[in-house]
């Protein structure tokens, strides 16, 4: 009886070792089938950050500094953001300057609401130009406005 106890731990320990070979064998042949089904996400840096001046016309000048991140879910997205990049930074410098009410842009609603409208317009820059990408979001890794 003592025999097998050995023989049954060598089997199993087989088995998993085999199993655990297929999976690191079989994951990267997965992974290139899909790139989306991976979970890609790749984060393209706006730089510079971005100035400009917020609030109503003929009022006390009030500064906005945004660093703006763009998240992207695939691989081919980053190469078209960059070549786009003169485009995508205009649209947001004009959706920065159309911002006037400073309250709501402090508030938490009100970023996101400005998070939205940049991906929205950003996404409509893409489409117009045919490029068959799109980005996943916007993130703010700096906002300060200055009063």
């Amino acid at each position: 009886m003592k025999n097998i106890a050995p023989m049954t731990f060598q089997r199993n320990t087989l088995s998993v070792l085999l199993i655990a070979l297929y999976a690191l064998m079989a994951g990267p042949v997965l992974a290139e089938e899909d790139p989306e089904a991976r979970g890609i996400t790749d984060y393209i840096e706006m730089e510079p950050a971005f100035v400009t001046h917020v609030g109503e016309p003929g009022t006390k000048v009030i500064y906005l500094k945004a660093s703006v991140t763009l998240r992207a879910d695939r691989e081919s997205t980053r190469p078209v953001l960059e070549a786009h990049m003169p485009r995508l930074r205009h649209e947001l410098v004009m959706l920065f300057g159309e911002q006037i009410d400073v309250d709501l842009l402090t508030s938490q609603q009100g970023q996101q609401a400005l998070r939205e409208e940049a991906a929205a317009r950003i996404n409509a820059v893409l489409e117009e130009q045919q490029t068959g990408e799109h980005i996943a979001g916007v993130l703010f890794t700096e906002f300060v406005v200055q009063r």
